[in-house]
């Protein structure tokens, strides 16, 4: 399978870097390129990419805003964002993730890590960079940077009582960004158990994906953020 990329991204050097790096590869082609967020938006109703490159600080629509415009998007359900930034930490990549990004990724990366990052999201079965994800959510939820308004649907505690005991096992397991692989070995279950596991858990809580299953890991109380 081609993996169709869309690039968004304000620099237009740098949108010209990454395209060249993308069409290298014999799995990858660039289908479009967005130098903002409302221009993403409207190329990736027509060109329907697997992945969407984007960058969260663009002039007019930002990345996030863009990123929510897919999210909420019933037919561009299948389009995964990586959201691309040059802060480590950043409220707006927490902000992005609840909006529906599937995970974020350094503008300093190295070429193979932003090549990797792509097929991760496009495959939708593990969150990008998870211990960097993770501890930038704890960082930013122990900071009391959410507020019920602004949480999933699904992190209400009430919402995670649809959960069997494995499925909230699993999901802590998630939450402290651990593979299917990696889970398996914890818990002495099969990785196809695990995988089960987490789409069932995505199913009820209404989660897009496994970055999103994190954020309401830590906004229900399920996992507590640890500030070091």
């Amino acid at each position: 399978m081609t993996i169709r990329v869309l690039l968004a991204d304000d620099q237009a050097l740098l949108r010209s870097a990454f395209k060249v790096l993308v069409d290298s590869e014999p799995d990858m082609v660039v289908v479009g390129e967005a130098s903002d967020g409302a221009a993403a938006v409207r190329l990736a109703g027509e060109r329907h990419p697997d992945v969407v490159l984007m960058d969260i600080r663009m002039p007019g629509t930002d990345g996030l805003a863009a990123t929510r415009m897919i999210g909420e998007n019933p037919a561009l359900d299948a389009v995964r964002v990586v959201m691309l930034t040059t802060f480590e930490v950043d409220e707006y990549v927490v902000e992005s993730l609840r909006a529906g990004a599937s995970g974020f990724l350094g503008k300093g990366s190295e070429p193979d890590e932003l090549l990797s990052a792509i097929r991760v999201a496009a495959a939708g079965e593990a969150l990008l960079s998870p211990a960097a994800t993770k501890g930038l959510i704890a960082k930013f939820l122990a900071q009391g940077g959410s507020s019920d308004g602004n949480r999933l649907p699904g992190a209400s505690g009430e919402r995670l009582e649809a959960l069997t005991v494995r499925e909230r096992e699993v999901l802590v397991q998630v939450a402290g960004g651990h593979s299917n692989d990696e889970i398996a070995d914890r818990l002495a279950v099969s990785p196809l158990t695990v995988k089960t596991h987490v789409n069932r858990a995505m199913a009820k809580l209404g989660a897009r994906d496994r970055a999103q299953l994190v954020v309401i890991a830590y906004e229900s109380g399920l996992v507590r953020p640890r500030v070091e």
